[in-house]
């Protein structure tokens, strides 16, 4: 049975019905360990709060985004391997989707607000490294050491909204507002990549990260609450060590298939490795009194529904994003500002979509936007399968309006749902699933797609006769290489090595959009059927605490 309308009177747009949340009376009521903080944060440093957390995940998402338009300019000064420079991409969401839920673990215990800030200098430290790395080796550290710090703030923005709105009508609206920034982030990334590009060396897109975590820094010690689990239980380091070996083994074995097949036994072995350590994670958390992650949330279709959503759609969209950054560049020949300002049609679009769920959710139900949602992103990025190196700008800034409102729909009603299923003292968990589906989803897009379209390019790229093997192999490793190549060609042979190496790279972009296509196709599949109306008896039998932010 669907889950009823409510009774009050519908709220202003913007806001979602209030509905009954079981902890909403124990996070309104006084903490006694919760330091710093009233139990009742008035309502203008309650938003002023939620500005500081806006600021920080939004800083964070550009992050994941801003060095898809550097990724030329790193390719000329630091020559990396067409293998370093998909570890330079995703390197940092791997890291990051490795550590989230124990960070958020973390935070549930120390304290929201103090993992926050300490992560945010960790931030801003690593960003100094990457700026100034010698070599593809250093970045490559210098994102994962990224990763590591994006992974304590991540969590702990999601949760922290839970403490300052106990309010289910204002916590949908700050969700929204919340996930309008995070998607904006990621698609505001390539922009300011671009203006930054235009005027300064690549490393300045880390360093537009330092005066924003001083803001950060000092604006949310003064504005945050303070707020933890007040029953955390032990941290379990056999969880945490699980978790990590789990997430980054299992990936890993999946990115080297994906770009060399069953080359040597290693492939293989790490990902068996990493697949028995999620299994023996998840058995060891059924076991524990105060597990580290709470896995039977995912008994509830609408946790479920939501993590598997933003998984398979970041799977879908990153990758492809990814590479047509490099199109953009490499193969229409825009500036990086150019290209930045050819992107923004999603940031746009994503902070729009974001904005507008609580009023669709609520007048649509949950299930009906998130499965639409899903759909036009599916929709948008096979657009993207029909481009040539010369079509129309209107084709793909339609595409990207598409993609970047839909993502902006799907990200912040997927993160509304699962904080919902969770119980207040397990937010910072609860939110790091969310967190980790996203980041997880990322970087297997960029690992697989990317591999894709790599593995495409180098087998159909025909190379002008005579020219040196280790040239001809360092044309096949990327399209920056072959354009840096050509810069060492005569006019006519590198005239044909640009010409083919533009038509391999945008073949291998047709293909991968095509199958992230038909990835979200399934994910709307699948939402479709999560968010199916329930009986009763199946309503009553799931043991996660209920919280229906919207109908279903």
């Amino acid at each position: 049975m669907s889950s009823p309308l409510p009774t009050t009177p519908p709220g202003p747009p913007g806001h979602l019905p209030p509905t009954h949340d079981s902890t909403a009376d124990t996070e309104a009521a006084p903490n006694p360990t919760t330091h710093n903080s009233p139990a009742h944060p008035t309502t203008g440093r309650r938003w002023t709060g939620l500005a500081v957390l806006v600021l920080a995940v939004t800083l964070v998402a550009v992050d994941a985004t801003v060095l898809s338009l550097a990724i030329p300019s790193i390719t000329e000064t630091l020559r990396p391997s067409g293998t370093q420079l998909l570890w330079i991409g995703d390197v940092y969401s791997f890291v990051l989707a490795g550590l989230l839920v124990s960070m958020g673990a973390l935070s549930d215990r120390l304290g929201r607000k103090r993992v926050l800030l300490a992560g945010s200098a960790a931030f801003g430290a690593a960003s100094l490294l990457a700026a100034y790395a010698p070599g593809p080796g250093w970045l490559i550290l210098a994102r994962a050491l990224l990763g590591v710090a994006g992974a304590t703030i991540m969590p702990s923005t999601l949760s922290l909204i839970r403490a300052l709105f106990p309010d289910a009508r204002e916590r949908a609206t700050a969700i929204g507002v919340w996930g309008a920034g995070a998607t904006a982030g990621a698609a505001l990334g390539p922009l300011v990549g671009g203006v930054l590009l235009e005027h300064f060396w690549w490393g300045s897109v880390f360093l537009l990260n330092l005066p924003v975590m001083v803001l950060l820094l000092v604006f949310g010690g003064w504005l945050l609450p303070e707020s933890r689990d007040p029953r955390p239980g032990r941290w379990d380091m056999p969880s945490v060590l699980l978790s990590m070996a789990g997430v980054i083994g299992a990936v890993y074995g999946i990115k080297e298939f994906a770009a060399h097949g069953l080359s040597d036994w290693t492939t293989p072995a790490v990902f068996v490795l990493g697949a028995a350590a999620l299994a023996l994670f998840v058995r060891r958390q059924l076991r524990l009194a105060t597990p580290l992650l709470e896995v039977r949330l995912f008994r509830d279709p609408r946790f479920t529904a939501a993590v598997l959503s933003s998984l398979i759609s970041l799977i879908g969209l990153s990758g492809v994003i990814f590479f047509m950054s490099q199109y953009l560049q490499l193969v229409r020949g825009y500036s990086p500002l150019s290209a930045g300002v050819a992107e923004l049609p999603a940031f746009v679009g994503s902070v729009a979509g974001g904005l507008l769920t609580a009023r669709l959710a609520r007048r649509a139900g949950a299930r009906r936007v998130l499965t639409v949602g899903l759909l036009v992103m599916g929709l948008g990025i096979a657009v993207l399968g029909m481009i040539h190196a010369d079509s129309a700008y209107l084709l793909i800034g339609s595409s990207f309006l598409a993609l970047g409102t839909a993502e902006g729909v799907v990200y912040t009603l997927s993160s509304d749902l699962v904080l919902g299923a969770a119980p207040a003292d397990k937010a910072g968990a609860a939110s790091a699933v969310s967190e980790t589906a996203y980041e997880l989803g990322a970087a297997l897009g960029i690992a697989l797609v990317g591999s894709i379209v790599t593995a495409l390019y180098a087998g159909s790229l025909t190379v002008p006769a005579h020219t040196d093997p280790a040239l001809a192999d360092q044309a096949g490793q990327s399209l920056g290489g072959a354009v840096e190549v050509a810069s060492t060609l005569p006019a006519g042979p590198a005239e044909q090595l640009l010409a083919a190496a533009n038509t391999a790279f945008v073949h291998g972009i047709n293909v991968a959009a095509w199958i992230s296509a038909a990835l979200l196709l399934t994910a709307a599949a699948l939402a479709r059927h999560l968010l199916r109306p329930r009986t009763e008896s199946a309503a009553r039998s799931a043991t996660a605490p209920r919280h229906d932010p919207v109908r279903h």
